[in-house]
């Protein structure tokens, strides 16, 4: 399974960043290595650095799973660890959920 952590010019975090988000990436998704080619984190901060707000950092994570399309999921948060993490939460979910619907229908 790849893994690709993209960032927008208004989050800092480097090479730290990229590593944890890997990290939690690999911990959470990494029982669906065989079936997943790749998953993208895409980590943007809402409203630019001239303003604040809550929740103003978004993770998408989008998963690539053989023979079927692309699934995402994002969430927003303060901090862009607390966002990837709630957004790699969904997508395990979302996982669970399409692996348990092709069990069935085999």
């Amino acid at each position: 399974m790849q893994i690709n952590v993209q960032t927008d010019n208004q989050i800092e975090g480097g090479e730290a960043l990229t590593q944890r988000i890997t990290s939690e990436v690999e911990g959470t998704l990494g029982r669906f290595s065989d079936w997943i080619t790749r998953v993208e984190v895409h980590i943007s901060d809402e409203n630019s650095s001239m303003k604040t707000g809550k929740d103003d950092i978004r993770c998408v994570v989008e998963a690539r799973p053989k023979g079927l399309p692309p699934v995402s999921a994002s969430n927003n948060a303060p901090t862009p660890v607390l966002a990837c993490e709630g957004a790699v939460e969904k997508m395990e979910k979302i996982l669970n959920r399409t692996a348990g619907r092709m069990r069935d229908s085999q």
